[in-house]
């Protein structure tokens, strides 16, 4: 069955929250073989949102911003004007797939994006979300930090470093976040999701540490010379996450 797209335009972030749990916890309820996935498309006013994971500290600055918690995974991120932001309200069961590839997939679908517009998306080994190289957005070199399966690398092997088994650090050297990542699964079903920065104001960035990471850079397309509007970008998002997550 099809995923149902809906793009919601500009809304405010508490009641979309809301407004995911609520369907969340009715198809919890009431399961049904005959009713759609759904992925949501939208941006934000400005906010500041918290992960379960997330620490006071790491938001040093918010000001006008709203700080709002949440119980999706990881910490603090921003969203504005400017940044495509993607729900996807899946059942993981009946898509048949379980969640460390759904997450694959909802990256997978940010780097095919970015491809489209010319740019290549990275992954990081230890820090999921989408990463752009700031010195060469559109070159193919694979990153030395990137996530490697375990025996892929016998130099490591031989030094007892490999990098699946010593979980490393992660190495953003030369990197800008593009792409952030946030779930959450309740009984099989997804919420919360995955933002796209196309042409924002940065700023606020520069107020938290994003994802905990203090020092990381934030980048958009804009940034990286890419100029795009805000609804082209939704619109190929919103088709490449619904080819991707397909069951």
């Amino acid at each position: 069955m099809p995923i149902t797209i809906r793009h919601l335009g500009r809304v405010d972030y508490e009641p979309t929250y809301a407004a995911m749990q609520e369907f969340t916890s009715q198809r919890g309820l009431q399961p049904s073989p005959n009713e759609a996935d759904q992925l949501w498309m939208c941006e934000h006013p400005p906010v500041f949102t918290q992960g379960l994971a997330g620490k006071a500290e790491h938001i040093f600055l918010p000001g006008d911003i709203p700080v709002i918690q949440t119980n999706r995974g990881g910490q603090v991120t921003y969203h504005g004007p400017g940044q495509v932001v993607g729900y996807p309200l899946i059942d993981l069961k009946r898509a048949g797939y379980f969640v460390k590839e759904y997450v694959y997939r909802i990256e997978e679908a940010v780097i095919r994006t970015l491809l489209h517009f010319g740019v290549t998306g990275h992954r990081v080994a230890g820090a999921p979300g989408i990463y752009v190289r700031l010195d060469d957005p559109t070159g193919h070199t694979p990153l030395p930090q990137r996530p490697r399966k375990m025996g892929s690398d016998p130099a490591a092997q031989q030094h007892g470093s490999d990098p699946i088994l010593s979980a490393p650090v992660p190495d953003f050297t030369g990197l800008g976040k593009i792409g952030a990542l946030g779930i959450k699964v309740s009984r099989n079903c997804t919420y919360h999701g995955v933002s796209l920065n196309v042409t924002m104001d940065l700023e606020p960035f520069s107020r938290i540490n994003p994802c905990g990471y203090s020092g990381l850079q934030t980048v958009d397309l804009s940034t990286i010379g890419v100029s795009v509007g805000w609804l082209e970008a939704a619109d190929v998002l919103s088709q490449k996450l619904a080819t991707y997550l397909a069951p």
